[in-house]
């Protein structure tokens, strides 16, 4: 048995992981999830990640933490406050230490996000959330995670420099969504190989996998359980 700690990204909730948790939990895993306090207009990656922290409360085993989008920026910092068996880092952003995601982003790493992504805020816009996030969806579900979308008061996660002194001494794993339609995949390869040092797993579909392909993702992640020695 492995222990998930699922943290859902930017203008999301727990809920998105609902499809995924009852799959993990047959193959006898044990999952955690939470609400990051996105409505917080002064939080940062250290906010989200007391959340986090809170919600792993006293686990005695490492857990696999799963961050999606937004949260690669926050689980990084989990890991440097508690033990951690391995970060996964799911159509995610990959933190730098010393640069801020804005600044990679203006910067060398223009080509991070899809270029019709920036700017959009699908918690507003029903339109971008169907176009850009679930657009693999089936309609049924799509329409319900509209509904879960919430508004995010703070961008400072994007603004600042990753609160690390050093990146944390945890296996790390990527798994990339090749029609991710706001992060660019080519990127998020990219990213992974320099930044993680790890070859990334890629697999079909857009940026949000636990509602399109549940199953493949409960097997991606039960299989990088079974491999990673605990």
């Amino acid at each position: 048995m492995s222990v998930f700690a699922l943290v859902h990204g930017s203008c999301q909730d727990a809920w998105v992981w609902h499809k995924v948790n009852p799959l993990l939990r047959s193959r006898g895993h044990k999952v955690v999830t939470m609400d990051l306090p996105l409505s917080d207009s002064g939080a940062g990656a250290n906010e989200y990640a007391d959340a986090v922290v809170s919600a792993l409360g006293n686990l005695d085993e490492p857990p696999i933490v799963v961050g999606h989008s937004m949260a690669g920026m926050v689980i990084p910092v989990v890991a440097s406050r508690r033990p951690v068996r391995l970060l996964v880092f799911l159509a995610a952003a990959i933190p730098k230490l010393g640069w801020s995601l804005f600044d990679r982003f203006r910067g060398e790493e223009h080509d991070m996000f899809q270029p019709d992504w920036p700017g959009k805020d699908p918690s507003r816009n029903r339109q971008h959330a169907l176009d850009y996030l679930f657009h693999d969806c089936d309609r049924t579900i799509a329409e319900e995670a509209i509904t879960h979308l919430r508004p995010q008061a703070s961008s400072r996660v994007a603004t600042e420099t990753p609160p690390l002194e050093k990146w944390p001494a945890v296996p790390s794993q990527s798994i990339v969504c090749a029609e991710d339609r706001t992060l660019n995949p080519r990127w998020s390869r990219g990213a992974s190989r320099r930044l993680l040092g790890v070859e990334p797993i890629e697999i079909p579909g857009g940026h949000c996998p636990f509602l399109s392909r549940p199953d493949l993702l409960a097997a991606e992640l039960a299989g990088l359980a079974a491999s990673e020695p605990a």
